[in-house]
């Protein structure tokens, strides 16, 4: 099993350019299934949860052609309306084939999915969601079995649907079964993150009709039928985020191509408050820093507040900065699996529910240490980048599921990241 071997020291500079952001990637080739011609996107990134996607639709059906960040998915004919637990079981983004085969076909047989094991992420709202449009859900045997054959025309019905919690894969699968629906539906209390937009965007290119995505009330006019488009993967802001975190600690400068400062404004607010000079143009980020930097207090909630997949991230960079801050997490229950593996490289922090006091220190040291989860694994390879000698990172399949071309983009910028057995 890979592991990464990373020499720490080294500062950051030059370019890099930002890829297409995954939790917008995957939604939007599930959303392929509702198409009766063809969807040709670009700036797909090349991991491993897109690669796991795309083939469990051509296991349904789907034509799929890839060409470097290009992808092209014909659902023209689609023959198998399942997506199998041996398919789904490490991918929870498995769940969105669920809304657009049921809106299309009328049937759905869907695994209940897996990924990453930071906590409770139910699907029960993307359930009740497809249950107040009409369909008929029943869960047997691990598997969300879903049918409108009672409904007229078998078609899903229009409706208005208020979700308990924001919820980002509920809200885009909620919105791909109610584009084929026949009626309008206000989902209410929806996710804004820009993901959610960006698939909003793409949907509408193939003929949706969708109005508010980007807030919390979102409605869609059904229509009879959709057709494939051109679409552009929006950039990916946690991918961006965590480069520019990196610079911060290390000290240097880099400016990141393909990249939208304006979904990144509480990110760049904190790395500024922490001491780093950012600026920006229309597709570009430049950060600056001489590694000196200050504490800085972090609250996660959904967008436009601070990510939750930034978290870890601002925890590495705390624990080598001047103060004592607190990080307190309020999306997922279990996402502080980071900290005891940065204990090990020598950081000192401290937890207490759902809040860590992060005590900075004047140095880091190398250590063996474990990835738990994806953003976790990003927050020790930063760790590891200004830490005092070698660290070795094991169980990086994680870090694959979200970052592209991780160590060459790194090592482009000087520093000293290797990929080892």
């Amino acid at each position: 099993m890979d592991k990464l071997l990373i020499t720490g020291g080294n500062r950051l500079h030059g370019e890099v350019v930002v890829s297409g952001a995954k939790n917008a990637a995957l939604p939007i080739l599930c959303a392929s299934l509702l198409a009766e011609t063809p969807l040709h996107l670009s700036s797909v990134p090349a991991l491993k949860d897109v690669g796991s996607t795309i083939k469990l639709l051509e296991q349904m059906g789907v034509k799929t052609e890839r060409n470097a960040d290009k992808v092209s998915l014909d659902a023209s004919v689609v023959h198998t309306k399942e997506a199998p637990y041996e398919m789904v079981k490490t991918m929870r983004a498995s769940i969105l084939v669920l809304g657009p085969l049921l809106a299309r076909f009328g049937h759905a047989r869907v695994s209940l999915p897996g990924g990453c094991a930071i906590g409770s992420r139910p699907v029960d709202l993307h359930i009740k969601g497809l249950q107040a449009m009409g369909a008929e859900i029943h869960i047997e045997h691990g598997y969300i079995e879903a049918t409108t054959k009672h409904l007229p025309n078998q078609r899903l019905q229009g409706a208005r649907y208020y979700m308990d919690l924001v919820t980002v894969t509920g809200t885009e699968n909620l919105m791909m079964a109610a584009a084929l629906a026949n009626g309008t539906t206000v989902l209410e209390n929806a996710a804004k993150e820009p993901e959610v937009v960006d698939m909003a965007e793409c949907l509408i290119k193939m003929g949706a009709k969708i109005t508010g995505a980007g807030t919390d009330v979102i409605t869609i006019e059904g229509v009879e039928r959709l057709s494939g488009a051109t679409h552009n993967v929006v950039c990916d802001r946690i991918e961006a985020g965590t480069y520019m975190v990196a610079v911060a600690m290390t000290g240097g400068e880099v400016t990141l191509r393909n990249v939208q400062a304006h979904l990144l404004d509480a990110v760049i607010e904190k790395l500024r408050e922490a001491g780093a000079t950012v600026t920006s143009d229309a597709d570009s980020i430049t950060v600056k820093s001489d590694g000196q930097l200050k504490a800085v207090n972090i609250r996660t909630a959904p967008h436009p507040a601070f990510p939750t997949d930034m978290q870890a991230q601002f925890m590495a960079l705390n624990t080598i900065a001047s103060g004592v801050s607190k990080v307190t997490e309020t999306i997922f229950e279990n996402r502080f699996m980071h900290v005891q593996e940065m204990q090990r490289l020598g950081a000192d922090i401290g937890i207490d529910g759902n809040t860590a006091l992060v005590k900075g220190v004047s140095f880091l040291d190398g250590a063996t240490v474990m990835a738990t989860d994806l953003r976790a694994s990003a927050s020790l390879v930063l760790a590891g980048l200004v830490a005092r000698g070698d660290t070795v990172i094991e169980r990086i399949y994680h870090l694959d599921r979200g970052y592209e071309h991780l160590e060459a983009k790194l090592n482009a910028l000087g520093a000293n990241v290797k990929r080892i057995a």
